[in-house]
């Protein structure tokens, strides 16, 4: 079983890849999938929010714990916080 995810074309083919196998697909994350302009949905800017606090981590200076409090910390959603850790 596999969760998805792509950016740009990446997502299309995260996309297509679970339409054609379905049964194997737990998910699939898409961040700007296009054609469609999503970046004024609310769900948009959320993924997006969660993302730029995870790239804010330097991970190289940090323990695994620490990653994982700095996401459970500031990801306010916990179901997205617990698919970023």
């Amino acid at each position: 079983m596999v969760t998805m995810g792509g950016h740009g074309f990446g997502a299309k083919v995260a996309l297509a890849s679970a339409i054609n196998n379905m049964n194997r697909t737990t998910g699939v994350i898409n961040l700007e999938g296009g054609p469609l302009d999503h970046t004024y949905h609310e769900a948009y800017q959320e993924l997006k929010s969660y993302v730029a606090i995870a790239n804010k981590m330097d991970i190289s200076k940090m323990e695994m714990s620490q990653a994982v409090k700095h996401i459970n910390d500031n990801i306010s959603c916990k179901k997205w916080a617990k698919i970023f850790i």
